[in-house]
């Protein structure tokens, strides 16, 4: 089977020539809806992630037969084809299987696939259909174009850095990386309109997705804040600088978060509290001044907090409709039983026999049922059939 038979996508063709992160995850998203992905690797040794922790080997001698749990969540649904871009006559099968392309993802840096007679231009005067999509560090163009990078630097450059930590810490990085993950999710969302293009005039694009702009794209309340009134951003912990309570809390036992987000719910939380003559003090009688006091305001309720266990703070908290929640930990959410009526968690077969576990496709769609048809592939698994299949060519 190539791709998945009832997704949205199937019958789409698309080339990945991905690389750890970004581009891989494009190739999945696109593989899950039911996109023919083939990846594109070199014979030594192939896409990096294949040797990121966990490696994970069936019972028996050590090391015998090892497979990266973290590729395997970037990489199902997809084929590997492996290509020596050093040898012409390899590069020469490449480019007949771009012209039978419908779409190319590529995350190299600026110009390398350009050298090889693999660039947009070359692909679009054989293939005018083509939608081809590189996701880079900086985009293609500007004096950071052809600088290294990775998920940390981007999120040092963009300002994200600067505004996650506490107000007197040094700034962190997110804990998860959005740099990779948001220019993926651009990069997805823009080959999907560019192909409602395609359908309508028969011409395809080529779409710059750079980790930097999509992390500034996401973050437009920070820069619309500092257009606005030229105050630069700064780190607030947990708390929000418009509106209170909005943060995290210590109970006696573990932290929670309450988002009490407009004037009814700010009433609902001070009966939560114990403090109704909260809502008459002059600090706090509007959303503005309580994100201009909240320091007052935390040091007014974290002592009340601290008195009692989370479990108590929540059920009042959510009688009450107010939004809130624990701060989980990975193991917490995975073991939770809505995360379980979502559907979201997928048993998936290594190629080696290990059985795991996975997040599947987390969006629900209406007469579609996401499911994992091929496993991650093994290092150039599919040459042969994807060349039958998508050139004709014989063995």
């Amino acid at each position: 089977m190539n791709g998945t038979s009832n997704g949205p996508l199937s019958g789409l063709r698309v080339l990945e020539f991905g690389q750890i992160a970004a581009g891989p995850y494009v190739g999945m998203l696109l593989a899950d809806l039911g996109a023919d992905v083939v990846k594109v690797e070199r014979p030594d040794g192939g896409d990096g992630m294949r040797e990121w922790p966990p490696l994970m080997a069936p019972e028996g001698p050590e090391h015998v037969g090892r497979f990266s749990g973290n590729f395997a969540s970037l990489n199902r649904n997809k084929r590997s084809i492996t290509v020596d871009l050093k040898a012409p006559a390899e590069v020469a099968h490449l480019q007949e299987l771009c012209r039978a392309a419908d779409v190319i993802i590529e995350n190299f840096r600026p110009g390398v696939l350009k050298r090889l007679g693999l660039g947009y231009e070359a692909v679009a005067e054989v293939n005018p259909r083509i939608v081809y999509c590189s996701i880079s560090g900086y985009g293609q163009v500007g004096p950071y174009a052809k600088k290294g990078a990775f998920d940390v630097t981007v999120q040092a450059i963009s300002g994200l850095m600067s505004v996650t930590g506490e107000p007197d810490g040094s700034p962190v990085k997110c804990g998860v990386p959005v740099g990779d993950f948001c220019a993926g999710l651009y990069a997805a969302y823009c080959i999907s309109a560019v192909l409602r293009q395609v359908a309508g005039t028969g011409k395809g694009a080529f779409i710059d997705c750079s980790m930097l702009g999509s992390l500034l794209g996401i973050s437009a309340l920070q820069t619309s804040e500092y257009f606005g009134t030229g105050a630069v951003p700064r780190r607030l912990g947990s708390a929000h600088p418009r509106n209170a309570p909005y943060r995290g809390f210590d109970a006696e036992d573990a932290p929670f978060v309450v988002a009490a987000g407009n004037q009814e719910l700010w009433r609902k939380f001070c009966n939560v509290v114990g403090r109704e003559e909260f809502t008459a003090d002059p600090r706090f009688e509007t959303q503005e001044l309580r994100a201009r006091h909240q320091a007052e305001l935390f040091d007014l309720v974290q002592p009340i907090f601290i008195t009692k266990p989370r479990a108590h703070w929540l059920t009042e908290l959510d009688a009450q409709g107010i939004p809130c929640a624990p701060v989980n930990s990975f193991d917490s959410i995975l073991a939770d039983p809505h995360v379980e009526a979502m559907g979201l968690l997928h048993n998936l077969t290594l190629p080696n026999g290990v059985r795991t576990t996975t997040v599947g496709f987390p969006i629900a769609i209406s007469d579609f049922e996401f499911k994992i048809d091929r496993p991650p592939p093994t290092l150039g698994e599919h040459t042969k059939e994807v060349a039958r299949d998508w050139i004709k060519e014989s063995d």
